[in-house]
């Protein structure tokens, strides 16, 4: 997986490069202190997901986020910060991050939620998932219900997805293989007409489907 990092804390950044550069199945193909240039940077690099700060001189991660989004769909962003306040929390959301981690997490907890992230996943720290839980039910008001026709196991996975959930943490929770998982997350995406986890999390909860 080659990742790109932008982080203006000169000793967190050359960490994580560390980090990346010695973890089997990664390679750090960028380190930057801000977002400058940064579509002229990405078009120069093969990279898969972005290891974004939140905040940074010049152009937010927010602002970067959206960028990336524009110019290079296919690259996932991870949002990492010191902040877990509900206004930074749905403005990455919106902004079109895959997940977002706090920078207290450990470096398992980063290798984790970068491989979920790559992989489809929307991977949170345990308290932000618990924000963004509280942020949809105190802003949005519940659609009127369509029939999704979702399984039951399908119910189990998008409820597992909605407490901030690895797909590995749903596969030992529901006792399947991470592919089972992957499956029904594509189920779900076609049925739910979405096409990231960030996006099937916020529907079921604005509309109370698990």
């Amino acid at each position: 997986m080659n990742v790109c990092i932008f982080e203006d804390n000169k000793h967190l950044r050359e960490s994580l490069q560390l980090l990346l550069e010695t973890t089997e199945g990664f390679d750090c193909v960028g380190a930057f202190a801000n977002c400058n240039q940064l579509v002229e940077r990405l078009e120069e690099i093969d990279c898969d997901i972005c290891l974004m700060d939140i905040q940074m001189p010049g152009i937010s991660g927010i602002d970067a986020t959206k960028i990336i989004k524009e110019h290079f769909p296919q690259i996932h962003v991870l949002i990492q910060t010191v902040f877990s306040d509900d206004d930074s929390i749905f403005r990455a959301i919106c902004a079109g991050a895959s997940g977002y981690i706090l920078k207290s997490s450990d470096p398992l907890q980063y290798i984790e939620a970068l491989k979920d992230a790559e992989s489809g996943g929307a991977p949170m720290s345990p308290t932000i998932a618990r924000r963004m839980l509280q942020l949809f039910k105190l802003n949005f008001l519940p659609f009127s219900q369509i029939e999704y026709n979702l399984t039951d196991k399908e119910k189990m996975v998008l409820q597992q997805l909605t407490l901030g959930k690895s797909y590995k943490m749903i596969a030992d929770e529901l006792t399947v293989s991470i592919e089972t998982v992957k499956t029904h997350m594509k189920n779900i995406y076609t049925k739910l007409h979405v096409h990231s986890s960030t996006e099937a999390v916020a529907k079921a909860i604005q509309e109370k489907l698990v």
